[in-house]
């Protein structure tokens, strides 16, 4: 690593139980760096807040907490945020449920999850209020729904996509989708839809990013699937569909964990993920020369208990890595570190 790590979000003396999933992006020496904090325990239910920190010199010092999303009674959780070229603002969009709602019982219920975007003209200063986008992006039958967790990307073309995935109510499965915005996210539509009925592949938590060639590259967590631990697909069309259904990644190991993507300026591709298949540690930045069809392990960036991560190309041409570690847990602060290639 060519920078220590700091830490970013740790609990005590926060107000709040536990911090997790991370998403960051930059612009300049601007850096968000967004996360869930957990008001009363470390789990997926209970009330969980948006909360937010910045730093104007490249993610070297940040500035002090700030709560952008909460609702009593309500989970608010995986951060999509994502910079508009349009019209400059950040963009965030994010899931809510009942704080008493757990995933088991969200997977069967229509209307249980539902979808929201936010705007920041200002940096992430200050934030608008929610804005429900449900019934643009999630079709009737699904019950479960998750925006990444990490950054979402604009396109080239001023597309705005945040990969996602669901759960479709009446079969019992699980897939992979994305949402779409051509108006700088002010209106969403779903993109391509992954379903794979068999048991190998369920395309879960999912990350992307754009080539050099224009097409978009897809990685997810497989989750509970008796494939490789995670997979990829690819789009030529900015995300409305896929070239061919999710494919197992057989040279990555994980323990089934998110991962995030991320393309540099020389075409390269990253991939962040723990590699040890039965804990979430050894957190390892692989790289790809050919569009993500192969990858390398290049770094190991914390080698104890690490969990999520976001991976963010900061100014000075390094990258950032905005992720879960501990000594004891995987996720007990949230740390930022950079690294050269």
């Amino acid at each position: 690593m060519s920078s220590r790590p700091s830490v970013v979000f740790e609990p005590a003396g926060s107000g709040y139980h536990t911090f997790r999933i991370p998403a960051v992006v930059a612009r300049g020496q601007l850096v968000l760096a967004f996360c869930e904090g957990r008001r009363h325990g470390s789990g997926d239910a209970g009330e969980i807040e948006l909360v937010l920190r910045r730093s104007l010199d490249g993610g070297l010092t940040w500035q002090p907490l700030q709560v952008v999303l909460a609702v009593a009674g309500k989970t608010c959780g995986n951060p999509a945020p994502v910079f508009d070229p349009a019209s400059g603002d950040v963009v965030l969009v994010s899931v809510q449920n009942d704080a008493e709602a757990v995933e088991s019982a969200l997977v069967r219920e229509r209307d249980g999850r539902r979808v929201f975007v936010q705007r920041s003209a200002d940096d992430g200063t200050t934030w608008s209020a929610a804005v429900e986008i449900t019934e643009q992006v999630k079709p009737a039958d699904w019950g479960w729904y998750a925006t990444g967790p990490c950054h979402a990307i604009a396109l080239h073309s001023g597309r705005l996509v945040v990969p996602a995935n669901h759960s479709e109510v009446s079969a019992g499965v699980n897939g992979g989708h994305c949402i779409v915005s051509d108006d700088g996210g002010h209106t969403w539509s779903v993109g391509f839809v992954d379903r794979n009925d068999g048991p190998e592949i369920n395309a879960n938590e999912t990350a992307v990013a754009e080539l050099p060639d224009g097409r978009l590259y897809f990685n997810a967590r497989n989750h509970l699937g008796t494939g490789p631990a995670r997979v990829h697909a690819w789009s030529s069309d900015g995300g409305t569909t896929l070239d061919a259904p999710y494919a197992g990644i057989p040279e990555v190991t994980a323990p089934g964990i998110q991962g995030s993507v991320l393309t540099l300026p020389d075409g390269r591709l990253l991939l962040s993920t723990p590699i040890d298949p039965t804990a979430r540690r050894e957190l390892t930045v692989f790289v790809s020369s050919d569009a993500g069809a192969s990858w390398e392990p290049l770094l190991v960036v914390h080698p104890g208990m690490a969990g999520y991560s976001d991976l963010v190309l900061l100014a000075d041409g390094s990258v950032g890595i905005f992720y879960e570690a501990g000594e004891t847990s995987s996720f007990a602060a949230l740390r930022f570190a950079a690294f050269t290639l």
